[in-house]
């Protein structure tokens, strides 16, 4: 039946009604900011965290992006419900889970973006699982345990499309930039020679993994805590902190320090690949008579020497020079007696042509020296500050994950943390080299003592000592499998 004049009013007075309902609604939708009030973000304007490895630096991080004001941590994960607890307070509406493959299989759909503070040898699988689902991520130093995993990680960032930020905070200080104004001020002439070292380790190291067994804290599932690593029984006090110096887990003081005191040579000079490292360590006494060495656990103090090609940023090679376990390097003859090297404990030193510049940890208190060249000093700003500094580090990676891949500066995308963590991976395998034994003829052969190994980076291979490439790529436990893009 045909509609009647007033059969059509209805209708068109409905349509009317449904169009500037809708509009109405679209308007309160997109209602100005400043109509809401100072201080209030909108919805499309929050990132959705899901943080993995919520106990300890996993509590501060997470904490910190709360903090930033445009994030929710909308999912906790971690193995060991005791270290949790405090996170799981804090964040009373966040889901927990143990399994992280469990939470990104479930959950993915419900964040945007992961925040992974476990140890060294899973950040890997937990970084990659979350990128490949299109996910943001920012990681803790250093960003992978092996060069094949940090090389897979930085391509995969690029591939995604995923925004990203290593943990080294220091690098979003105001020192790390004003020592590069400087230097492109000339005021030390060319960089030929870095220094940095740290006082670290403060955990064992140079041990025997079979002291000390214990049983498995009742809150810890320690086979989910092992993940790519080999199964070994448990020892005390191994978690939270002392696995770092067992190279299974950890990778040692320059996996815990050197992206923190070598970031700034790092961004200084442009550094990417080393072409060569050789190294020497320290032992520890087992009886009276013989040193003991033992290849589990990292060793007690180490100077490894890494030398990088020539930049745009200096007219030859680069020698870096690390030192832990309390080795210092020769104090500046232009540094008074009373004048602090560095904080004391650790620091990072560059020698120019014309003059030296230091600084602190995290890149702070940059100075050059002597210190009576600071008096007066005026050279202007050329690299934009990161508000707050270190704790702006994790704002920063907030709003670039807000903002979009590719839209917002960072501090240390994996296209930066990258090369600065497999350098100190390249590192790693010269200590791990040092204590390489070969037996011929029934005698100990250590072949990578005092010797210079060459890195071929395209193959990512050490060429003349064959032996030491095992641990460019470590063998997944049996259930993980190796991570490819």
């Amino acid at each position: 039946m045909k509609p009647t004049e007033e059969d059509n009013k209805i209708i068109n007075n409905r349509r009317d009604f449904i169009k500037t309902t809708a509009i109405a609604a679209a308007a309160f939708m997109i209602v100005p900011r400043h109509v809401l009030g100072r201080g209030f973000v909108a919805p499309s304007d929050r990132l959705s965290i899901a943080g993995i490895g919520v106990g300890g630096k996993g509590k501060s991080d997470i904490a910190m992006f709360a903090k930033s004001g445009r994030a929710d941590i909308s999912f906790l994960c971690d193995v060991d419900t005791r270290r949790a607890a405090e996170s799981v307070k804090a964040f009373p509406k966040a889901k927990y889970y143990k399994d992280w493959r469990e939470m990104l299989d479930k959950e993915h759909k419900n964040f945007d973006a992961v925040s992974v503070s476990t140890p060294d040898h899973n950040h890997a699988v937990q970084c990659l699982g979350a990128m490949q689902l299109g996910k943001h991520v920012f990681v803790q130093k250093p960003m992978a345990h092996d060069i094949y995993e940090a090389r897979i990680m930085t391509q995969a960032a690029e591939k995604y499309k995923v925004v990203t930020q290593m943990g080294n905070q220091g690098a979003s200080n105001d020192g790390t930039r004003i020592l590069k104004e400087w230097y492109e001020a000339g005021l030390i002439g060319d960089v030929h020679t870095v220094h940095a070292w740290t006082d670290r380790p403060v955990w064992p190291q140079g041990i025997s993994w079979s002291i000390n067994k214990a049983n498995v804290p009742n809150e810890l599932d320690w086979d989910l805590w092992l993940g790519t690593a080999p199964y070994k029984e448990y020892v005390n006090k191994l978690v939270p902190f002392n696995w770092r110096g067992w190279w299974d887990y950890g990778t040692g003081a320059l996996g815990d320090m050197g992206c923190h005191l070598l970031e700034a040579p790092f961004s200084v000079l442009n550094l990417k690949y080393a072409k060569d490292v050789q190294c020497s360590v320290g032992s520890v006494y087992v009886d009276e008579f013989q040193r003991g060495y033992f290849p589990e656990s990292c060793p007690p103090s180490s100077h490894v020497t890494l030398t990088f090609p020539k930049t745009e940023k200096t007219n030859g090679d680069i020698a870096v020079h690390w030192m832990d376990g309390g080795i210092q390097p020769v104090r500046p003859a232009e540094l008074g007696d009373k004048e602090i090297f560095g904080d004391g404990g650790s620091g990072t030193l560059f020698t120019g042509t014309k003059g030296k510049m230091m600084c602190d940890t995290y890149g702070l208190n940059p100075r050059l020296i002597p210190l009576s060249k600071n008096e007066n000093l005026n050279v202007t700003q050329k690299y934009k500050r990161v508000i707050d500094g270190a704790d702006g580090h994790y704002k920063q990676w907030v709003d670039a994950c807000i903002a979009g891949y590719g839209k917002q500066e960072l501090s240390s995308p994996f296209e930066i943390a990258g090369p600065l963590t497999e350098a100190l991976l390249i590192a790693n395998l010269a200590i791990r080299g040092y204590d390489l034994k070969i037996d011929e003829l029934g005698e100990d052969v250590y072949p990578g003592r005092s010797a210079k190994l060459l890195w071929d980076n395209d193959s990512m291979r050490i060429t003349n000592f064959d032996e030491v490439n095992q641990f460019v790529k470590r063998e997944y436990r049996e259930g993980w499998k190796s991570i490819t893009l």
